[in-house]
């Protein structure tokens, strides 16, 4: 069995969410796109919710703190969705309801 070992750290530079789409523009060129169904909290955002990210540290990942959701580089490159559970999600959802 091979294991991937990366030469260098992914590094994003840009974000971009739209309504399906969250897309990350890394360092070295290339682009990541992923259904924002991958991602629970922004797929149920507001626009503007989706639209204020920081990327942390030196780009390793984005974190959206109105949604308090935390995104790897390294984990949208090995194509893993949110780990959040359906009932950690749906209390999540409660609560913004009674904001």
């Amino acid at each position: 069995m091979t294991t991937l070992a990366l030469e260098i750290e992914p590094i994003a530079v840009d974000v971009t969410v739209t309504d399906d789409d969250l897309s990350v523009y890394l360092s070295d060129g290339r682009r990541i796109i992923v259904p924002l169904a991958w991602y629970p909290r922004l797929l149920y955002a507001a626009p503007a919710e989706r639209q204020n990210f920081q990327l942390l540290g030196d780009g390793y990942a984005i974190e959206f703190p109105d949604l308090d959701e935390h995104i790897g580089i390294e984990g949208l490159l090995a194509g893993r969705s949110s780990g959040e559970s359906q009932k950690s999600l749906q209390h999540w959802l409660n609560e913004r309801k009674n904001k």
